[in-house]
């Protein structure tokens, strides 16, 4: 999957358009053919809306089950309107407001022997991570880790704890992990430049 950094321009500029317009007029917006045609492939994507230093917002697919231009809309409005942990976005906040958009590669099950292997298969910086277990599942963008300066183990127990389970449940035969990686565009300040994130 190759973005440009052009792409990813317009990834995040259109985001904020598709979340301005929603909380101004209560709709979706329709986006040109150009922007269809470029974005018409399947892929898995997040929306992450931070207020100053702190996380305001973040929703998105993690499989690549939907055309990405479609994805995109709904992910950048469910941030804003459907994100649990906080209430909904006011439009007054949105010049308050940094987008940033991950897009996913389609996630693959780490395969191991024995659960200590986990650790040598992750690589920070490059990969997130999907926790499945008997209650449900987490998933963490690989710039969490960078963000917060967790090792491998910490990053993997935090994952857990997305998904409701106890930190070490990694360890446990019956999880399931599996890992992407993700390509980050994210606006340097409300409304300003949009940069590649290297993690």
């Amino acid at each position: 999957m190759i973005l440009s950094d052009d792409d990813g321009q317009t990834l995040v500029k259109t985001a904020r358009l598709a979340v301005t317009e929603y909380l101004k007029e209560g709709r979706k917006i329709e986006l040109p053919k150009e922007i269809k045609s470029r974005f018409s492939y399947k892929s898995g994507v997040f929306v992450t809306l931070n207020k100053k230093e702190d996380l305001r917002g973040c929703i998105g697919f993690p499989t690549p089950d939907k055309i990405l231009h479609q994805s995109l809309l709904d992910a950048a409005i469910a941030s804003s309107t459907e994100d649990p942990r906080f209430p909904p976005v006011r439009f007054e906040e949105l010049n308050d407001i940094t987008f940033e958009v991950t897009i996913l590669t389609p996630p693959v099950e780490i395969r191991v022997n024995n659960p200590t292997e986990y650790p040598k298969m992750i690589k920070i910086g490059r990969d997130g991570l999907i926790i499945k277990w008997e209650l449900g599942a987490g998933l963490l963008l690989p710039q969490v880790p960078v963000e917060y300066g967790w090792n491998e183990e910490e990053f993997l127990g935090h994952t857990c704890e997305k998904a409701g389970a106890p930190f070490d449940y990694w360890k446990q035969k019956s999880t399931k992990i599996l890992k992407f990686e993700g390509i980050v565009f994210k606006e340097t300040e409300p409304n300003g430049q949009i940069k590649r994130l290297e993690l």
